[in-house]
């Protein structure tokens, strides 16, 4: 750890000592987007990042003040925890030291996650901590899309990112303090997602949204990211259906398996078709996912550490692996089948809960609905994303902060009716919005 990252940890494990409750995520949430995972506490043979450190700060803090989770363990949270278990317990099928890169996955992912929930209570928590993000991405877009014209990474002297920009067919692919220019496309799809999830309470940060998560799109030069955030409109535009999603999905997947009946290949050799921004490796992708298939027999119990002849290129960061650019295939690799089941079992239930919590807030001001739809839609878009990549470094932090947040909103019991100070301050429940296009407004009739 150099001298700029000491001083941030110290700075920021003071402030998550020291801020209001409310505030106690933005030192973490900052680490996420300006240090990298180069940046790392040496203690023996055991290197800890910055956000591993802020983590163990944060719940140091909850134990001492007496903070907590406020509506106990939901079912997503349970299934997690089992995740963890099962990542780390599947370490007796791997490498003698793959328990140490485990934990270190289950400490970063697992700690920020209960910590987002113990720290996000309900869509006001919620609002202020999406709100904060869209306005202090704003400076990293400036900073990437300066690498961009320049080819030179000012994250490069912290480490663990590369100095210069990585070039694919004449285009520069900026990567700003992320492992990988998708990755950090990635990273700005998402804040451009929770700027419209705050669009009725603060149209203000929506447009700092879309200036700081889309000129980091500009600048990581991507396709996936692009097609998420086109997935992610496609889902808020679904807002007058919202009563008839069980419909919907329905259509969706006989359109899957329609498509899959008439193409040549499988319908994921789709993604092969798209390139948005030039230099796509989309067959690259949906070849992947055809070997797997093929060597299920060698990886389907338990994970593998050998994937290297699944593909004609390798991994330069482990040469026994090939480049495992699926997120979900990442967890089979980790863990096999099982750990995959119980990971997109979290996701499905995070879905689940997003339909529950709509229901709960329908007599809730507008605003509040259009945010729980909005982290639906983030939701949908990382997971047709988890198709073309896999979340490595602190970018995956993000997406837990989507789903801690559904779960931080969802209730075990029932919500309590509007103020008359809450019905003044929102917009009428039959307001129109341009993403929830119905005239009926947010009330089921």
């Amino acid at each position: 750890m150099n001298a700029i990252g000491a001083l941030f940890t110290l700075v920021a494990v003071f402030y998550t000592f020291t801020l209001p409750r409310e505030k106690v995520l933005f030192p973490l949430i900052l680490a996420a987007l300006y240090m990298t995972r180069g940046q790392v506490l040496a203690i023996g043979p055991a290197n800890f990042t910055i956000p591993q450190l802020l983590v163990t700060a944060g719940f140091l803090r909850a134990r001492s003040r007496g903070e907590h989770i406020t509506d106990g363990l939901h079912t997503a949270d349970k299934l997690l925890i089992g995740w963890a278990v099962l990542l780390v317990a599947d370490s007796a099928f791997h490498t003698p030291d793959a328990w140490v890169y485990r934990c270190g996955l289950v400490w970063t992912e697992l700690g920020c996650y209960f910590l987002y929930r113990t720290y996000i209570t309900d869509v006001a928590d919620a609002m202020r901590v999406f709100k904060w993000i869209c306005a202090v991405s704003v400076p990293l877009a400036v900073l990437m899309l300066v690498e961009k014209v320049t080819d030179h990474n000012v994250f490069g002297s912290l480490g663990g990112v590369v100095e210069y920009s990585l070039i694919r067919d004449g285009h520069v692919r900026a990567a700003g303090p992320f492992a990988h220019p998708i990755l950090a496309g990635t990273t700005g799809t998402a804040i451009m997602a929770l700027g419209l999830a705050v669009r009725k309470d603060s149209p203000r940060h929506t447009w700092l949204g879309f200036v700081g998560g889309g000129g980091i799109v500009m600048a990581a030069t991507s396709s996936g990211p692009i097609m998420m955030f086109i997935f992610i409109l496609a889902a808020l535009f679904a807002w007058r259906w919202r009563y008839r999603m069980k419909t919907v999905r329905w259509l969706l997947l006989s359109g899957v398996l329609l498509l899959n009946a008439v193409m040549h290949d499988p319908v994921y050799f789709l993604m092969a078709r798209i390139d948005i921004s030039g230099g796509s490796q989309g067959y690259f992708r949906a070849q992947l996912i055809r070997s797997s298939i093929e060597h299920l027999s060698e990886w389907w119990l338990a994970g593998t550490d050998w994937t290297r002849h699944w593909m004609a290129s390798g991994n330069h960061a482990n040469t026994n692996h090939t480049d495992i650019t699926n997120q979900l295939l990442a967890e089979g690799v980790l863990g096999g089948l099982p750990l995959m089941a119980v990971y997109l079992a979290i996701v499905l239930r995070a879905f689940k809960d997003v339909g529950r919590a709509l229901a709960q807030h329908a007599q809730r001001p507008l605003a509040e609905q259009t945010l729980i739809w909005g982290l639906g839609a983030l939701l949908f878009g990382y997971f047709m994303n988890y198709w073309t990549i896999s979340l490595f470094d602190q970018s995956v932090m993000f997406f837990y902060l989507c789903t801690a947040s559904i779960q931080s909103i969802v209730r075990t019991h029932p919500l309590p009716a509007p103020s008359r100070s809450d019905e003044r301050a929102a917009p009428p429940a039959v307001a129109r919005d341009r993403f929830l296009p119905s005239a009926q407004g947010a009330v089921r009739k």
